[in-house]
């Protein structure tokens, strides 16, 4: 049987504190599906090759992919302070994100409203957003007759071990429309992955590279969002109109909160 792995980054910060103002007021997660053997037979090291040739990545120490960095040119990314280099880098990344096969599912919360809402039982809003993911996640594996696990990125010793019994609650109770006993067919495993940035897990770093664009996309779609982006993040946003989640409703996966 097929087996997948959901890879999951956020943007914005989890509190319900300043939500009146715009940069604190929207909290998104992107999980990033992929087929894990061709993970490891096609983005794994065509990843490690573009690495490799733009900024000297080596097996022992490999450079890890991370937006923030990247945009700013600092270290191990100071080749992209070279604008000939900076373009031909990002061309061939594109390049790669449009070819590779995998999905996206991105839910966006607006805190503002979540707020004036009635709270839900648990109103940890990181815990809230993926538990959203990961029901379209078991959907899907259940329209596909495969099975998966989710994989996050690490937020700190107390958010992941709060993370860890979340998600075991999701495993065994199910969410919404899912069913517990439904979750536990498709679900490899009760417990969802945690590792650290700096671990060379081509899956997070993609997701953090899409993670940023498509949560630009969701709030332009809703005209929330009126500044500009760079022509690259409207390249990327373009390219990730054909690589969101469909469910039976044909419906892409970008579910805006609450």
């Amino acid at each position: 049987m097929t087996k997948y792995r959901l890879y999951v980054d956020e943007v914005g910060d989890p509190g319900l504190k300043l939500v009146d103002q715009f940069d604190h007021r929207f909290l998104s997660l992107t999980g990033v599906i992929a087929e894990s053997d061709y993970v490891r037979r096609r983005i794994h090291p065509e990843l490690e090759a573009i690495k490799a040739r733009y900024f000297d990545s080596h097996p022992d120490e490999p450079v890890v992919l991370h937006r923030r960095e990247m945009v700013n040119g600092r270290w191990p990314f100071q080749a992209l302070a070279d604008m000939e280099t900076r373009d031909a880098f990002y061309a061939d990344l594109l390049d790669l994100i449009s070819a590779w096969d995998y999905q996206i599912i991105t839910a966006c919360l607006d805190k503002q409203a979540f707020m004036a809402s009635s709270l839900p039982a648990n109103n940890d809003t990181y815990q809230y957003c993926l538990g959203v993911i990961v029901r379209e996640f078991g959907d899907w594996l259940c329209q596909c007759g495969a099975k998966g696990d989710v994989m996050v990125e690490s937020r700190g010793d107390r958010e992941d071990k709060e993370l860890k019994s979340y998600f075991r609650a999701l495993y065994h109770g199910g969410i919404a429309s899912i069913a517990g006993r439904q979750l536990q067919d498709v679900l490899t495993s009760r417990d969802v992955k945690i590792n650290r940035k700096d671990k060379n897990i081509s899956g997070l770093q993609i997701a953090d590279l899409l993670a940023l664009p498509s949560r630009y996309d969701i709030l332009n779609e809703r005209e929330l969002f009126h500044g500009s982006v760079s022509p690259l993040m409207r390249q990327v946003i373009a390219t990730l109109s054909a690589k969101y989640l469909c469910l039976s409703s044909n419906a892409p996966s970008r579910r805006f909160l609450p």
